[in-house]
């Protein structure tokens, strides 16, 4: 299962989201089912940035996302993305 989030972040955050980001992943690869993430800014159009996360399963992924650690440290920064739909099959 692959979940790509996009957002779109003024130049003057970049550098605050890109720690943000980076903790948010960090704390989805400690979750069961993770297989890998990674996270890129957009070489066009540098307000544009993208975390994709490959899981073992939707299931595996659901979980993550309902982690207290995840609501807390995660969550607020996926908060974040592109209102668009993310999860892939």
């Amino acid at each position: 299962m692959l979940a790509i989030a996009r957002f779109s972040i003024p130049l003057s955050q970049a550098s605050d989201f890109r720690a943000q980001i980076e903790l948010a992943k960090s704390v989805l690869s400690e979750a069961a089912g993770f297989v890998s993430g990674e996270i890129g800014q957009n070489l066009d159009e540098p307000t544009l940035w993208v975390l994709t996360t490959s899981w073992e399963n939707v299931g595996s992924y659901r979980r993550a996302l309902s982690s207290t650690r995840a609501k807390l440290e995660a969550i607020p920064v996926l908060a974040r993305a592109i209102d668009e739909p993310g999860a892939y099959e």
